[in-house]
């Protein structure tokens, strides 16, 4: 028996090949699913925005197919797509929750005076590579910009980017490790 995922997967491989008969079948399949996806992760923004997204993941799967490694599970592949787009539609439309910093004052104090918080963050920073590590503690502890640590470290202010959200995510697996 197979799989809804199978038969999609079936049809990609032979779009990438060149039936273009597979790539419209594999294209008005999979739209119906990322509608929903759009809908249900784009559910604050104006529904007359959720069609455009979805064109923008089409336009996304068609550019990028070629990138799709046949011997992978083809449904991360777009959902990642999917996400990517609805992301950047929320960023194109300046989403951003205000909160006043008043109301989090007491919080905040507690958590500065905490002497378990800079024995945690060191814990969390030495299991990462110096260089992870000195990027964590420039930008969210000291306050740096992405666009300086670049410059010190000669990378551009994107690469500082990518590498501080790797770095926290693979600080997050340890402070997830260490809870259970």
């Amino acid at each position: 028996m197979t799989t809804r995922e199978d038969e999609w997967a079936a049809l990609l491989r032979a779009a990438i090949a060149g039936d273009g008969r597979a790539y419209a079948r594999f294209l008005h399949a999979v739209s119906p699913v990322l509608r929903g996806i759009v809908r249900a992760r784009g559910s604050s923004l104006p529904p007359d925005h959720h069609e455009d997204i979805v064109q923008e993941v089409l336009i996304a799967i068609h550019a990028k197919r070629q990138t799709w490694d046949s011997a992978a599970p083809l449904l991360p592949w777009l959902y990642a797509i999917t996400r990517y787009k609805i992301v950047d539609a929320f960023r194109r439309r300046g989403n951003r929750v205000h909160l006043p910093i008043e109301d989090f004052a007491e919080s905040l104090e507690t958590a500065i005076d905490d002497p378990t918080v800079a024995h945690d963050s060191e814990y969390l920073l030495g299991q990462l590579d110096p260089r992870s590590a000195g990027i964590v503690r420039a930008i969210s502890l000291e306050g740096e910009t992405a666009g300086a640590v670049g410059k010190r470290l000669g990378i551009s202010e994107g690469a500082v980017r990518v590498a501080l959200h790797r770095a926290m995510k693979r600080m997050a697996v340890h402070v997830r490790r260490d809870e259970r």
